[in-house]
């Protein structure tokens, strides 16, 4: 019982060193992983029609 004690003692002072974002900055870090989720979807959709694409013109050439 006493380790647990020591580890969640332990826990708590560590959590007490850390810096907590603002939340101005975790708007700009959302929106930033938003902007690359969409990027990155973008990607992959355009590449997904273009492969496909390519296979059907290959298929209709045989």
């Amino acid at each position: 019982m006493k380790k647990i004690k020591r580890f969640l003692a332990a826990v708590k002072k560590e959590m007490s060193r850390v810096r907590w974002p603002k939340k101005k900055d975790m708007v700009k870090y959302s929106v930033a992983v938003l902007v690359c989720i969409i990027v990155f979807a973008a990607f992959f959709v355009a590449s997904d029609f273009i492969i496909a694409g390519a296979r059907t013109l290959a298929e209709g050439l045989k």
